[in-house]
């Protein structure tokens, strides 16, 4: 086909590559060429030249009757071509921005680039799987492909490769022309919604002048949207919907979508609104969360629960894909994940901008991660607070970001619900088939400013000139259904006054209801509100001499003919070796038997991070790999038949997205033993957002109680500044009405008694564990087999030495002990007690006070830590010794420093020496 007289059209290079394959390997291509080129090559005897351009072919058979007039092979070829071009760029000349009058023009698409001349309009053509491989004109054809990519929706998807979910894709659109197939009750309940949205944002807008809401004017369609959803839900066997989202638009959702009265709401309007502070200090109305369940229009329930979210836009994305994650265990389905669907609901400039979206997508395949698919609204504003897109992003679309897992992207005009709510459908449809994400990208607008007080009419002026003018949604809604019979004008203006009218009715019920309740709610507040609990009584964490050897079995027997790694083996065996002699157990050690003993207790384990399965520091073999074959052997899983699942998963390489999603797990599975661990402790920095917006004021704002732990690598080795510290300032510095665990911990014991008591106490509080490094293999850092079966977690650890009328007392915490005890030892210093904070917070006062009345007459307190001054423990510590104790304490360590550590392994020596020296000589 070299010769071919069409040179110049933009598809001739693509049809001699695809006319070369086929002869070749005609496998290799798609049904659609395959069929063109067995027409082709029926019409002709294929000989070494080139065929003319006015050769003909008869169609193949099984096609109607029609199909056996000749048709001219290039212009078939330019048929193909044109179907290609409209499934894959037709979107960029849809009629998607509702602001436009005309939708824009794509000069690839016009009929001289695609080949043809107006003489071959009416000429017939075969269509490939177009339509399921029909004849029609080319006139029709482009007619139809017009309507069904270049309409109110734009759709790409020709970035899948799975050739199966393109397929689905064309077979659901093709055929109806991408035009909505919905019934009457269908568009009217659309409608409905949207009015009741509109209503419910212009009753806001005049009865709470002034106060911010983040109005969703402009985007309502998201409700008929997500009502569409909820309604498909039990047809699809979907039971639960779990939604993230961030402010605009979340008043709306949660009353008209989730079922939050309105009753409530009204009240927090109120400039007298008192919050019930008795169980947390709240969150301004648009970051809370709800949940409840949802009765369809069939009387099947759906549950849906919008989570709590800060103002950081995309950061509740991993914790609602832990949520559904959670939520799909307690519903049994975590094989096929069809009953919970995720729902994200995006703003564009966010979408495309926070790195924590992209990834969330890398999540969405990955074993440990998987949800089954989510589905992401993008309430395309086409601005952020005051920014457009030329100045957000450098892709065309601000959804471009979720081709990496090559998401199939539906891009809407929000000015058109009823293509919107068939959109959703579809996407929900596609979720359930294949188990994948779909991005619907509505294309809308902001009535209002970023908020109801700002004006935007300063950076956008023409915008908002024009936005004046726009008629609202509903009222081109109902237009069209009055247009089409469905609906009558009256039937239209009723639908606003009867809403209009029902919460003129609320609001007068909440402000008669305020007046009576008034000093009541008063009293309330002053009565002194957030007491949040805690307890340091001892949790039930000893277990059995037999309990505890059935668990260190299981961890060191390895199957028959399992070719383990020789180093693993002796490890193994001399762990065994030490249990047996009831001493030298190490901290791996100690760990392990804290998750296999609660495993026996049917208290199931997660344990998620960067190389968790190994260790960074090879110290816990959780998962073992047969040398010959690599297959797996998880020795946690195999210590009785019935026990529950021990779930450990290497992450990806992220901090901010996983621990997001562990600590969505913990919140919906707290029966779980949930823990994310860090590579190394400073390694959390990427995770700074989850741990200040949600770990350590989730309680405080939204009555969140998880009991995540997060283990954080901590040590001074000489490793410079980036492996050295878990800032253990920055948890201390946010410590506060009880809200999380912070502890340093030294011995494998302890560990294991933290853990257990993790999950044997009637509350769930973070616990922030300042893991070891060195101390993994250091001799001295072992337990006796006694301290796990008669023992019990200690805030504060006494010296086990117990010096005789000591005149100085150093207190510490974590690595540091051994060094101190080190120089101690070697310099018989016996004047000297090291007493080890093991943890800081909830800091166990009366426990020391004990501690110190066995110390009467001591002279000197010394704080020592290896981190600098202005890190570490020091600044926190400091107060509360010389308040308990009434002398001011001396430091030891590091002088202050702008960064955690030094890079010189040589400086750091001197610098440990030093501040181990001055302890016990300051």
């Amino acid at each position: 086909m070299k010769n071919l007289s069409f040179a110049n059209r933009w598809n001739a290079d693509l049809i001699d590559q695809y006319y070369e394959s086929w002869l070749r390997q005609p496998e290799s291509l798609e049904p659609d060429w395959r069929a063109f080129f067995e027409g082709f090559e029926l019409g002709q005897t294929r000989t070494d030249a080139a065929p003319s351009a006015t050769a003909t072919a008869t169609m193949p058979s099984g096609v109607s009757p029609e199909t056996t007039a000749p048709v001219d092979p290039i212009l078939q070829a330019r048929v193909i071509g044109a179907i290609y071009a409209y499934r894959g760029i037709g979107h960029t000349q849809a009629h998607l921005n509702p602001l436009q009058i005309q939708a824009p023009q794509n000069p690839r698409l016009t009929l001289d680039r695609l080949g043809f001349t107006p003489a071959d309009l009416d000429r017939p053509c075969f269509t490939g799987n177009f339509l399921q491989g029909g004849v029609m004109t080319v006139r029709e054809l482009l007619r139809r492909l017009h309507e069904t990519y270049c309409g109110s929706v734009g759709i790409e998807y020709l970035h899948i490769q799975d050739t199966k979910r393109r397929r689905w894709l064309q077979a659901r659109l093709e055929p109806t022309s991408a035009k909505p197939a919905l019934s009457r009750e269908e568009k009217l309940r659309a409608l409905r919604k949207i009015s009741e949205a509109e209503t419910f944002e212009q009753f806001l807008h005049t009865r709470y002048v002034g106060q911010k809401r983040f109005s969703l004017e402009g985007g309502e369609t998201i409700i008929a949207a997500l009502d569409a959803l909820t309604e498909r839900c039990p047809q699809s066997g979907v039971e639960e919907i779990v939604m993230g989202m961030a402010h605009r638009g979340r008043l709306n959702v949660l009353v008209n979508i989730v079922g939050k009265s309105y009753d409530y709401l009204f009240r927090e309007f109120s400039t007298n609104y008192i919050p019930d502070t008795t169980h947390g200090d709240g969150d301004v109305k648009y970051h809370l969360g709800y949940e409840a369940d949802q009765t369809t229009s069939t009387g099947k329930k759906v549950h849906i629960g919008l989570a709590a979210n800060p103002s950081h836009l995309e950061a509740v994305d991993p914790v609602v894909q832990g949520k559904a994650r959670a939520r799909l265990r307690r519903r049994e389905d975590m094989v096929e994940r069809k009953k919970v669907v995720p729902v994200l609901i995006h703003g564009d400039a966010a979408f495309i901008a926070q790195g924590v979206v992209a990834e969330v997508f890398n999540l969405s395949r990955l074993e440990g991660y998987r949800t089954g698919g989510t589905l992401h609204f993008v309430i395309n504003n086409q601005i952020g607070f005051t920014t457009e897109p030329k100045d957000a992003r450098s892709s065309m679309y601000c959804s471009d970001i979720a081709k990496m897992i090559e998401a199939p992207i539906f891009h809407v005009n929000g000015d058109d619900p009823l293509a919107m709510v068939m959109v959703t459908q579809l996407a929900l449809d596609y979720r359930q088939a294949f188990g994948d994400d779909v991005v619907i990208d509505m294309f809308c607008y902001r009535r209002h400013g970023h908020n109801e007080g700002d004006e935007p009419g300063f950076t956008q002026p023409t915008l908002y000139r024009l936005l004046a003018q726009h008629p609202y949604i509903s009222q081109t809604l109902a237009k069209r259904l009055i247009a089409d019979g469905d609906l009558t004008e009256e039937q239209a203006a009723q639908l606003h006054a009867q809403f209009q009218q029902s919460l003129d009715e609320i609001l007068t019920r909440v402000r008669k209801d305020e007046d009576a309740t008034k000093e009541e709610r008063q009293k309330k507040a002053r009565s002194g509100g957030f007491r949040p609990y805690y307890s340091f009584e001892a949790a039930p964490t000893a277990v059995t001499r037999e309990n505890l050897e059935r668990v260190a079995r299981s961890l060191t027997t390895i199957p028959d003919n399992f070719n383990l790694n020789p180093k693993i083996r002796r490890q193994l065996e001399t762990k065994w070796e030490n249990f047996q002699k009831g001493e030298g157990l190490d901290w791996g050690m100690g760990e392990a038997l804290a998750f296999g003993t609660l495993l026996q207790e049917n208290i199931p384990v997660r344990l998620s991070g960067q190389d968790v399965e190994r260790g960074t520091f090879s110290h816990r073999h959780a998962v073992l790999y047969d040398m010959t074959n690599r297959a797996p052997y998880v020795p946690l899983q195999n210590i009785s038949p019935n026990q529950p699942r021990f779930c450990v998963h290497n992450s990806s390489l992220s901090e901010y997205a996983i621990l997001g999603f562990d600590y969505g797990y913990s919140l919906d599975y707290p029966e779980m033993l949930c823990l994310w661990e860090a590579q190394f402790g400073d390694f959390a920095n990427g995770a700074q957002v989850i741990i200040d917006q949600f770990i350590t004021s989730s309680e405080s704002k939204w009555q969140h109680n998880s009991g995540i732990v997060l283990l954080l690598p901590h040590g001074y080795e000489g490793q410079g500044p980036e492996h050295s510290s878990g800032r253990v300032e920055r948890f201390l510095q946010a410590c506060a009405e009880n809200n999380i665990q912070v502890c340093n911990l030294t011995t494998p014991a302890q560990l294991f008694h933290a853990l257990r008591r993790q999950m044997k106490r009637n509350f769930r509080k973070p616990l922030i564990i300042m893991s070891p490094k060195s101390l993994l293999r250091h001799k001295d850092c072992v337990s006796r087999v006694s301290d796990f079966t008669d023992g019990r977690f200690q805030e504060i650890l006494d010296d086990p030495t117990t010096p005789k009328s000591p005149k100085r007392l150093i207190f510490c915490s974590g690595k540091v002990y051994y060094d101190l005890n080190a120089l101690r030892t070697e310099s018989n210093i016996r004047n000297t007690a090291i007493i080890r904070v093991e943890q800081f917070y909830p800091l166990n006062t009366e426990l020391l006070q004990g501690i110190l009345k066995n110390y009467a007459g001591f002279e000197k307190i010394v704080w020592c830590q290896e981190e600098p001054r202005n890190m570490g423990g020091w600044t926190f510590m400091a107060p509360i010794l010389e308040q308990i104790t009434g002398i001011k304490p001396i430091y030891a360590g590091r002088k202050a420093s702008a960064s955690p550590a030094c890079g010189s392994v040589n400086i750091h020596k001197i610098e440990q020496d030093a501040l181990v020296e001055h302890s016990f000589n300051a």
